[in-house]
């Protein structure tokens, strides 16, 4: 390789920003593919939430301890329904969520003292990649609930 190429892919490297969260690799509670109108209603799924990266490295205002691997993909085909995800836990619980457009949102406590919760009013078809954080560290046992009720 001429120096030249190398440079280019040395800056290529350097001006494309990295990210801890690596959504390609198995989801530690799971994959699940549910359509709109699915039941039971809310889904629910048990997790380990926590990690040892920190989700204020991640766009758009997160917060807690996450894991370099999604707790949850879930792989969804959208109706007229609102998608919701919510935390239940004993600890503080965060949530942060790579949608299929490729977008980050995040949430801490709007579920209640010390759970969170992140509503998709029109939700897309396609792949929810799914952090559950804790936000002093360590980890906990926590709950993901996923419903299209209020």
């Amino acid at each position: 390789m001429n120096t030249r190429a190398l440079a280019a892919a040395i800056a290529m490297l350097v001006a494309t920003p990295a990210f801890a969260q690596n959504a390609s690799l198995t989801a530690n509670s799971g994959s699940i593919g549910l359509a709109s109108g699915f039941t039971p209603d809310p889904y629910v799924v048990n997790v380990v939430a926590g990690g040892n990266i920190n989700g204020a490295n991640l766009p758009g205002s997160c917060t807690g301890m996450i894991s370099d691997a999604p707790d949850v993909e879930l792989t969804f085909s959208a109706g007229s329904l609102p998608l919701v995800f919510r935390t239940i836990s004993g600890s503080d619980t965060t949530l942060i969520i790579n949608d299929p457009n490729g977008n980050w949102v995040c949430d801490d406590d709007s579920y209640g003292d010390g759970d969170a919760q992140v509503r998709f009013a029109k939700p897309a078809s396609g792949t929810y990649d799914v952090w559950i954080g804790t936000f002093s560290g360590g980890t906990a046992p926590a709950t993901l609930q996923i419903t299209e009720l209020p």
